[in-house]
């Protein structure tokens, strides 16, 4: 039987103090997920585990399952007498996570008790503003620290130019640049990996995410593909997300890639700190930053100092997470209110638009 460190993959006095709340069971942490199976590593090393009935029983959403990151209580050390059962999750520091894709309001599990998250962002065809400010919308919501990191730097022509466009909508978040030829920013990364620390990359497909972990740990573990040089775009590499331990110490987290990244909820204060102070100077408190007076967003838009496109990001956000969770019937009445104020002000409008016609 092996005689794992736990504290290598994470294990603080915190988990282990919640985990003696549950005698007769023992602690993991999960390290893949494979649909409704998982891997977990315990003291006495790897072993696939399942959730328990009750467990599943209990979910009220994805949400409630575990993620890779999470530590876990199993009920053995091993799956030699069969699949072992993860009775319960003890309690997150931090949660990573997204809408899933399609129409229903189901949460997408990325990872869990992260220290640090990896936004990476290619700096060729595939660089975009937009979806970055997602990608920290999602980190900063998850308590984890968000650093942006810029790879295919190589491939860029002006490198000033875009650090500066990156710079207005991450301000005083940490960014590294990466070249996939030398050691160019890879450096930059290790002073935010330590033992017992974990990181995640995430990023869209082809951004070299799996490149820089495989440096991580020294050697291609993961597979690679270019970025097609058509459009700018990857293709998926990394089929599903799994916890790795580095040799240098601390652990890492890849993840699939992501193209559509809708959000399930986030820090919208954080992310857009820019607008969130110049709407404290609104004559309003509930400024809409539509058409009232003294609105200071308006006026920043007016005046140049705040770009139009950020401005439309972030009341685009706004009604993507206030939407979330609503039904059809909820998300129509919601749409409603806010194109006419009410259902009774349409009707209104319709009817006035029917008696003008009949003139």
């Amino acid at each position: 039987m092996k005689n794992i460190n736990l504290a290598h993959y994470g294990l603080s006095p915190r988990f282990s103090q919640e985990a003696t709340m549950y005698d007769g069971l023992f602690i993991a942490r999960v390290t893949e997920q494979h649909r409704d199976l998982y891997k977990v590593v315990g003291e006495a090393g790897e072993y696939a585990a399942a959730v328990s009935g009750k467990l599943a029983y209990n979910a009220a959403d994805n949400i409630d399952f575990p993620a890779v990151g999470d530590w876990v209580m199993t009920d053995r050390q091993g799956d030699s007498a069969g699949t072992a059962i993860i009775h319960h999750i003890l309690t997150r520091r931090s949660l990573l996570a997204r809408k899933a894709a399609g129409t229903a309001a189901a949460t997408q599990l990325i990872a869990a008790n992260l220290d640090t998250v990896f936004i990476c962002m290619a700096l060729n065809a595939d660089f975009n503003l937009r979806r970055l400010e997602r990608y920290l919308t999602i980190a900063f919501d998850s308590m984890a620290t968000p650093v942006v990191v810029l790879t295919k730097a190589d491939l860029c022509g002006d490198l000033a130019s875009r650090l500066a466009e990156v710079s207005a909508v991450a301000a005083g978040t940490d960014v590294v640049v990466c070249s996939s030829k030398g050691d160019g920013g890879y450096r930059d990364i290790l002073p935010y990996i330590g033992e017992g620390k974990t990181i995640a990359f995430v990023g869209s497909s082809g951004v070299g995410k799996s490149t820089l972990i495989n440096r991580l740990l020294g050697h291609d573990l993961l597979a690679t593909r270019e970025i097609r040089e058509d459009d700018g775009r990857g293709r998926h590499t990394t089929t599903h997300r799994q916890l790795l331990l580095l040799p240098g110490g601390g652990i890492v987290i890849d993840t699939p890639g992501m193209r559509e990244l809708q959000l399930d909820g986030g820090d919208l204060a954080k992310s857009f700190e820019d607008i969130a102070a110049l709407a404290a100077g609104c004559r309003y408190k509930d400024c809409s930053h539509g058409g009232e007076p003294g609105c200071a967003v308006r006026q920043a838009i007016e005046d140049g100092t705040l770009s139009a496109d950020r401005f439309l990001s972030f009341t685009k956000l706004s009604r993507e997470i206030g939407y979330e969770g609503l039904n059809s019937r909820q998300l129509e009445q919601e749409k409603i209110k806010r194109m006419f104020g009410s259902r009774g002000e349409m009707k209104q409008l319709m009817q006035n638009a029917k008696n003008k016609n009949k003139r």
